[in-house]
């Protein structure tokens, strides 16, 4: 989740150069290296350990779009939407997943509400749009809890699940920061990222494919063609989450959602792409084997 992208100055969409560079490269890897055993460790325990986890880091994600949208920390959006999240992780931790998703929308709908009532960020902006961002947030960060919390529901395959998550977006973002970086060339999407290059897409694919597939290889899951074809597929969507984070920011003209994580900005900017994808691989994994056993669903074809 804290791997750099193949924006050539990173999250910030600024040109790495000199000292600052090397600095900013510094502070990524230092806070890389401590974060991802962190939740390596708690991903592999599961149970209480890894939702509290996901509640938390759904809860900051929350906070950050709350300032992002409303310039502040909006109690009439914050209230209803942490209440939301502390629900879901109680239910997700007693084995009501249904239940969990069903509190993310209750949630949002309150929000929304709280949201077209109370003030945007947004000069002159209409009741409605503010109830829509306001209700978003909430869904946004829901997404972020509920993906990898309730893919980690599956005893038997949740953590290999997650693995496989882990690294497609992280090689992803790797293999993208790198082709983005040695190859350069035309962009990708300017008006929405100006430093997002087609070459770093391309090696972002190149890179989720074979996350992918190594951990397909390792876990002996076998069926490395459908594991292939699932990594290109995550990897397209990490990078469309990417993107959509990179428009909202733009929106509210914001450079980082926080300061959170040293080196690389705020939790929405680490985990756009994580939790579009894990999300995708919830919704596969219930669809497939329903919501007892969605990893299962998601990994064996």
């Amino acid at each position: 989740m804290t791997a750099p992208d193949h924006r050539q100055g990173g999250k910030g969409g600024q040109v790495a150069s000199g000292q600052s560079g090397v600095g900013n490269l510094a502070l990524r890897v230092a806070s890389s290296v401590v974060l991802a055993p962190i939740v390596l460790f708690c991903a592999y325990i599961g149970g209480w350990p890894f939702i509290v986890l996901c509640a938390a880091g759904a809860g900051g994600i929350l906070w950050e779009w709350t300032n992002l949208v409303t310039g502040r920390a909006d109690v009439r959006i914050l209230a209803p939407g942490l209440a939301a999240l502390l629900a879901a992780m109680v239910f997700t931790g007693l084995d009501y997943p249904g239940s969990a998703v069903g509190a993310i929308a209750v949630g949002a709908l309150i929000a929304g509400a709280a949201g077209a009532v109370g003030v945007s960020r947004l000069p002159g902006a209409a009741p409605l749009s503010a109830g829509l961002w306001a209700a978003g947030g909430v869904l946004y960060a829901g997404a972020a809890f509920c993906g990898p919390a309730l893919v980690r529901r599956d005893g038997e395959w949740g953590f290999t699940a997650l693995l496989f998550l882990f690294a497609t977006v992280w090689m992803t973002d790797i293999f993208a920061f790198g082709a983005g970086r040695a190859i350069g060339g035309p962009r990708l999407w300017p008006g929405v990222s100006p430093n997002k290059t087609w070459a770093g897409a391309v090696g972002g694919l190149g890179g989720g494919l074979a996350g992918a597939v190594a951990v397909a290889y390792a876990s002996g899951i076998g069926a490395l063609a459908q594991a292939a074809v699932m990594g290109l597929v995550l990897s397209v969507l990490a990078q469309a989450g990417d993107l959509f984070e990179s428009a909202v920011k733009r929106h509210f003209g914001t450079k980082d959602t926080s300061h959170l994580i040293p080196g690389h900005g705020g939790l929405m900017d680490r985990l756009d792409g994580f939790l579009v994808a894990a999300l995708a691989a919830l919704v596969i994994g219930v669809l497939r084997q329903g919501t007892d056993t969605p990893a299962r669903g998601f990994l064996l074809w």
